[in-house]
């Protein structure tokens, strides 16, 4: 092949830990499918489920050959495939859902993906911000709006200044829910209530679930959006109301959490798990027009917590499985 139809990009051939197995260097570029968009990648973001796929929680991902990773990017149009209005060439994107159920992710300088996985994005968001909207933001609007109308309803969000949570607070308040946020620090108190959360507690304080009562006057929550289903459970059902719903995303320390299945029966609960690969595609537009809509009043606030260039794969990786990080990982590839 000639130079032209080659690209820089990051991969893995075999799982295994972040600097053994990630390589950066010359890999075949693509072209446009039908259907399809062929983006020139500014940015790249670095998800927990992009560092989990790496260290082999899909076994037979490598399957058909080395993985680029990553899910979520931003970038330029470059090429359109049949079926697609060249009027695309030349637009800003944003990249959700590159690495899922194919091989080629977003650590790469080109990404061919379906059109209506690259929606716009308004020339007054930065490609760095681009890299955040699809699993933080998207996975944030699913726990917020997946189980009905939350104005003047009370929502309990556990990690409020983590990357889902942050925005999970700002959804929540800005569409008129009391929001009660969890924090273990006073810089990460400073941004849940920068984000719009009501009143922020210490999860990490045997009196937390005391505090949310505290905090609510007596009144069980509505809602809670979760970081860490089965350390909080406990909690989170001495606070809940019946009929009230649990959202969760996350549940690292306690992966396999014991479900007390009457007392959760007795309370009439919704528990719902949410991953934005799986999420109904009428929840993944709902979403993207909703992120439309807040990046162009500019409405969301950002937490960037590190910018590395595509070379530094590697040491992003291992920033993310730290777990120590507030706000998201993004690689530059400009």
């Amino acid at each position: 092949m000639s130079e032209s139809e080659k690209m820089r990009a990051a991969w893995f051939s075999t799982f295994g830990k972040a600097s053994d197995v990630l390589s950066v260097g010359e890999f075949d570029k693509p072209a446009a499918g039908p259907g399809e968009v062929l983006v020139r990648l500014h940015t790249s973001g670095v998800n927990p489920s992009d560092v989990k796929k790496r260290a082999g929680s899909f076994p037979d991902l490598l399957d058909e050959g080395p993985v680029i990773p990553n899910s979520d990017g931003a970038g330029i149009v470059e090429a359109v495939g049949a079926g697609i209005s060249d009027n695309r060439i030349g637009e800003r994107v944003w990249i959700y859902q590159a690495q899922f159920a194919r091989r080629f992710g977003t650590a790469a300088e080109y990404v061919a993906i379906d059109s209506s996985r690259a929606p716009r994005l308004p020339d007054s968001a930065g490609f760095d911000v681009g890299a955040c909207l699809g699993i933080p933001v998207m996975t944030a609007h699913r726990c917020v709006f997946a189980d009905g109308d939350i104005d003047g309803r009370t929502i309990l969000v556990t990690g409020g200044a983590g990357r889902v949570g942050h925005y999970a607070i700002q959804w929540a308040s800005q569409a008129g829910a009391r929001v009660i946020a969890t924090a273990s620090n006073e810089n990460d108190r400073e941004a849940c209530i920068s984000a719009g959360a009501d009143c922020v507690v210490n999860h990490r304080q045997k009196t937390f679930a005391e505090s949310v009562l505290d905090a609510t006057r007596g009144e069980l929550v509505d809602r809670i959006i979760d970081v860490e289903f089965g350390s909080n459970l406990a909690t989170s059902l001495e606070v809940i109301r019946v009929g009230g719903a649990i959202v969760t995303y996350s549940s690292t320390v306690d992966p396999r959490p014991e479900l007390p299945f009457l007392q959760m029966m007795y309370k009439d609960l919704v528990v719902r798990f949410v991953i934005v690969y799986a999420m109904p595609e009428t929840a993944k537009q709902f979403a993207i027009a909703d992120i439309a809509r807040a990046l162009d009043k500019n409405q969301l606030q950002h937490r960037i917590a590190e910018k590395l260039p595509l070379e530094e794969i590697a040491r992003s990786n291992e920033i993310v499985e730290q777990g120590n990080i507030r706000g998201c990982v993004i690689l530059t590839i400009d």
